[in-house]
């Protein structure tokens, strides 16, 4: 699911954007992408090859005007992990902005990466993290 959809995606219609002139793909990963964690080893194996698909995706379109980009986002305040709000306290001490992010913040780099603005970020993979990736806990 975490590589075979964007790639049945992606296989589909970046042909299409490139005989239309262009367009943009973003594709969501996650930070998981770059770190190591016990037991989720085939999420974060799927995730950093998102990554990598993002890339080559890029030499593969980008000459085409298709522009391909991931967002990784960081712990993102979701309705499905509310419920875990007390036990993700010593996750959020690991960021340096101290919290997780509302899927707002995430749906605003989106729309950035897809926009004209963004013209000349191609195969990026931006972590939308709270600084988490940038930073050694300590």
């Amino acid at each position: 699911m975490h590589v075979n959809g964007p790639f049945i995606l992606t296989a589909a219609l970046a042909p299409l954007m490139a005989q239309r002139g262009g367009g943009a793909i973003v594709n969501v990963g996650s930070i998981s992408a770059d770190l190591a964690a016990s037991g989720v080893a085939i999420f974060q194996a799927s995730k950093a090859a998102l990554d990598m698909l993002t890339k080559s995706w890029t030499a593969e379109y980008g000459p085409r005007g298709v522009r391909v980009n991931t967002v990784n986002p960081g712990f993102v305040i979701t309705p499905a992990n509310e419920a875990f709000r007390d036990g993700y306290g010593p996750f959020v001490e690991t960021v340096p902005a101290r919290r997780g992010a509302e899927p707002e913040e995430v749906a605003e780099v989106i729309r950035f990466l897809i926009s004209p603005a963004a013209s000349y970020i191609q195969g990026a993979a931006i972590a939308v993290d709270g600084g988490r990736t940038a930073v050694l806990p300590m």
